[in-house]
């Protein structure tokens, strides 16, 4: 059975660079969430485009992503575990958590259970969330060149409530979820990576 790996995160904080570095290292399926499925990305279109989700409420927004994540895990992520293959995916249900309960103010234990009946159980085996200053992922941001997408653009108060959030989430569940310093160059946080990986699974086989 292939161990599963999430990335977690806010907005500029080197999730899709780092995971697609580990399971590079780690000959892992690379996946994502919202998509990693052609469903999935219909559904990610919708709910993170400027102007594709206008007028969808909080509550739809979930449902989508659960939506989302059913498909994932039943036609990506389980199958490769099943085979034998790690998974690394850029996000997963610690991102629901975290955006719309903590974010949007949804009841966080209905979400989790929501994710749970979802994803048919399926949690990942390490989160990995990578923590970085509002101020330095502000200035990734903008040294992107990329105009914000709706959750992105949602405000301030939005994101500092995101990022209590996931510190939260970390914090409750110390068995799974490991928190890493996001600033500084792409290799310096990769070695954090590497090491946080390697000492959780003591060697990963």
């Amino acid at each position: 059975m292939g161990r599963f790996i999430a990335f977690e995160g806010g907005e500029a904080t080197g999730k899709s660079t780092q995971a697609a570095r580990l399971a590079a290292d780690l000959g892992a399926v690379l996946t994502r969430e919202p998509g990693g499925t052609e469903l999935g990305e219909h559904i990610r279109r919708l709910v993170l485009g400027p102007s594709g989700a206008e007028g969808v409420g909080i509550r739809a927004e979930a449902l989508l992503l659960a939506a989302d994540r059913a498909q994932h895990v039943a036609s990506v992520i389980r199958p490769a575990l099943t085979d034998g293959r790690h998974v690394v995916s850029d996000r997963y249900a610690g991102s629901t958590l975290a955006y719309q309960g903590y974010g949007r103010g949804l009841d966080v234990a209905d979400l989790r259970r929501l994710s749970d009946w979802a994803s048919d159980g399926l949690w990942p085996d390490l989160v990995i969330l990578l923590d970085v200053p509002a101020p330095v992922a502000g200035a990734r941001l903008l040294a992107s060149g990329l105009g914000p997408d709706r959750l992105e653009a949602a405000g301030d108060e939005f994101h500092r409530r995101v990022s209590e959030g996931f510190r939260a989430l970390a914090a409750a569940c110390p068995e799974t979820w490991r928190v890493v310093d996001g600033e500084g160059g792409v290799d310096e946080v990769w070695e954090r990576v590497g090491r946080v990986v390697r000492e959780f699974f003591a060697p990963l086989p």
